[in-house]
């Protein structure tokens, strides 16, 4: 019997929750496999947490206060699940809402790469037939997906919907928890190319996920610039200093020192990314 955690972690979106939670179960017994499941409630003041144990008593709810947001959240949840040592782990975003079969699916590409790989589920939008979250390739991009067996290279991914054999755990770790909210997944794959570990995309869909490109209040010229730098640094912003660790982790000192300087520059004069297109974002 193999062993397999998902991970997940939460706020404030509890019939998201549920319904990820649902067609969770629904893939549930895996024959060969005990899966068992660790939540991180971050805080949650509109029932998530009770209505989980209400429902899926079994799941493991690790509570944080608030102030973890996704990246450490996942962290968080990932940490107290490796204390019993998986053979697999899968980070599954609460929002997402997987088909049946779709762990099976992975686990089975998984074990065509000998449990080496990182293997990445894209996932599409639930009013079109368009890619919204998954693998990326140089160029940012989501591989196009021909519903087939077959798994396509990537260079990082959307933390989503990732498998983790306990192959890769032991050499990349956690997440790393200097992020707060965004650019852990990326840093993760990241991490994972320079070790020479590999990732794919499965070229099926393994669920839907919804993205909005809104403005960010940050950038928005209608909002007063003073909130507007408050509102930049917020941990689901575009913190300048995590920006800046990133680049200057996964590239080099010249673009983290530009893209520190541009991400100010966005703030202060906003219309000129809106006029560029560049304002909005996924």
């Amino acid at each position: 019997m193999q062993t397999l955690a998902v991970l997940l972690t939460v706020f404030n979106r509890k019939d998201k929750t549920l319904e990820c939670l649902k067609q969770l179960y629904a893939q549930l017994p895996i024959d060969g496999y005990q899966v068992d499941i660790y939540l991180t409630n971050d805080g949650c003041t509109d029932g998530t947490p009770e209505a989980v144990a209400s429902q899926y008593p079994e799941v493991n709810i690790i509570n944080g206060e608030g102030e973890l947001y996704w990246n450490r959240g996942m962290y968080t949840a990932w940490q107290e699940a490796a204390k019993k040592d998986y053979d697999f782990y899968i980070w599954l975003n609460d929002d997402t809402i997987i088909y049946p079969n779709s762990i099976s699916f992975a686990i089975n590409a998984s074990l065509q790469k000998e449990n080496k790989a990182i293997i990445v589920g894209a996932t599409v939008s639930s009013t079109n037939n368009i890619s919204t979250y998954g693998g990326r390739l140089k160029n940012n991009s989501i591989p196009l997906l021909n519903n087939s067996n077959d798994l396509t290279p990537i260079s990082y991914f959307n933390g989503n919907f990732v498998l983790i054999p306990r192959f890769v755990f032991k050499i990349l770790g956690n997440l790393d928890y200097k992020f707060q909210h965004s650019k852990g997944d990326f840093d993760y794959g990241l991490r994972a190319q320079k070790n020479n570990i590999q990732m794919y995309q499965l070229n099926k869909y393994i669920g839907i996920c919804d993205s909005h490109p809104t403005l960010d209040s940050w950038c928005n010229p209608q909002i007063p610039l003073q909130k507007r730098l408050k509102l930049l640094n917020r941990p689901n912003a575009m913190p300048p200093k995590e920006t800046f660790y990133f680049d200057l982790k996964h590239k080099n000192h010249i673009i983290a020192c530009w893209h520190f300087l541009t991400v100010y520059l966005r703030c202060f004069f906003p219309r000129v990314w809106i006029w560029l297109g560049k304002a909005y974002q996924q």
